[in-house]
């Protein structure tokens, strides 16, 4: 009998320190992230950092409901495949409670599409592609950063006091240079109805032929050149651009070249003058921004990137949205995130209810050589709520929530 009663009490204890498991799982809080940090290091390796001091900051205040925040990460390769099968990775045996990342329009696309199939919660920092929440939107996706459309609405009203009729557009041909160009041809036409769009070039993306793509540019003789290319592409576009002449004499507009992840390569061969969208960090003076930058620069010894920005907002963005919930499920998720806002290092945000796009802005200005040093000077921030469709015209463009 003594053998059985101890038989017991083991099997007894047993069961108590597996019931006590999920209770202890319990105590954090996973968001899991999707990106291609193998691909695109230059944003992605900065806006790790973003996301990291953002979970610092959170749990060093005691977590939320109790519970710390967990961050785990997976890279896509770059895929739309592998970011699909790496989300349902995520879910199935991460057990995250939050999705979110990506960084490419397509890869975004396609793990928004498994988020609506699947009916979970995913908040997407970086796609710029406006289907991720207009054409394509769906109930469970948010984004975080403007769009290519409201980027292009940005930097139309200065393509149009250049008063240039003849422009030619660059881009890489996937889904957010499609995207990114289509919205500046439509809003410039609009705005300058004369304006005639004499060559286009859209080499695939990171594999530009320099050579080729600018000599067309320059045979068709523009006054202006849109360029959409960033990264790598942009580097050799604008050592070749620089090499045979392409921008003597011309003006250029610009999405994203102001961005230090994508300015600071280019370094002597920066050029003067562009338009540019980007983030000029070392000449912002708002509080907002100067806390972020000193426990930015007092964690990692360096200075952010946009990326660092993006990283950061994201992570607090799902913290603001499960404090409103009080709770992880997808379904209260994405109520509390309509019309939710958040405090970030350029101000305020909200997600609009009408079509979960953040009013997240950025900022317009022109590139400089400082000095062999590429900079962003004479820049401003503007606020994404000014360059959004009217919430009717959203609706129209939606599909059924």
């Amino acid at each position: 009998m003594k053998a059985v009663n101890t038989l017991r009490r083991a099997m007894a204890l047993t069961a108590l320190t597996w019931a006590a498991l999920p209770a202890q799982a319990q105590n954090t809080i996973k968001i899991g992230e999707i990106n291609s940090y193998k691909a695109q290091p230059a944003f992605l390796e900065p806006y790790k950092k973003g996301m990291e001091l953002a979970i610092d900051e959170i749990n060093a205040t005691g977590g939320l409901m109790g519970k710390k925040f967990e961050l785990i990460t997976r890279d896509d390769n770059a895929n739309p495949g592998d970011a699909v099968r790496v989300a349902e990775e995520l879910i199935s045996r991460e057990k995250i409670d939050v999705l979110t990342g990506t960084f490419l329009s397509n890869t975004g696309l396609a793990v928004a599409d498994f988020a609506k199939q699947k009916k979970a919660f995913f908040l997407a920092g970086e796609p710029l592609t406006d289907k991720l929440t207009w054409q394509g939107g769906n109930a469970y996706t948010f984004r975080l950063r403007p769009g290519t459309y409201m980027q292009a609405a940005m930097l139309v009203p200065e393509a149009v006091k250049l008063k240039k009729k003849r422009w030619a557009v660059v881009y890489p041909n996937y889904e957010y240079g499609q995207s990114a160009a289509a919205a500046f041809k439509t809003l410039l036409k609009a705005a300058q109805p004369d304006v005639e769009f004499v060559a286009e070039q859209a080499p695939p993306l990171g594999k530009l032929d320099a050579g080729s793509v600018v000599q067309a540019l320059a045979d068709a003789k523009p006054d202006a050149i849109y360029n959409v290319l960033f990264g790598a592409d942009l580097s050799k576009f604008v050592r070749e651009g620089n090499t045979r002449g392409l921008f003597q004499g011309r003006e250029v507009v610009s999405m994203l070249t102001g961005e230090p992840e994508y300015l600071d390569p280019l370094k002597d061969e920066t050029p003067n003058g562009w338009i540019v969208t980007g983030y000029p960090w070392s000449s912002l003076n708002t509080n907002e921004h100067k806390v972020f930058l000193q426990s930015y620069q007092a964690k990692f010894k360096d200075y952010p990137r946009l990326g660092s920005v993006v990283g950061y907002v994201m992570i607090k963005s799902v913290v603001a949205g499960v404090a409103k919930a009080q709770s992880t499920d997808s379904d209260k998720l994405r109520l509390a995130f309509g019309g939710l806002q958040v405090d970030t290092p350029f101000g305020k945000i909200t997600y609009r209810a009408e079509d979960h796009q953040s009013t997240m802005g950025a900022f317009v200005g022109r590139t400089k050589n400082d000095n062999g040093k590429g900079v962003m000077v004479d820049a401003r921030y503007l606020d994404g709520a000014q360059f959004q469709p009217p919430a009717a015209e959203v609706k129209k463009s939606r599909a059924a929530d």
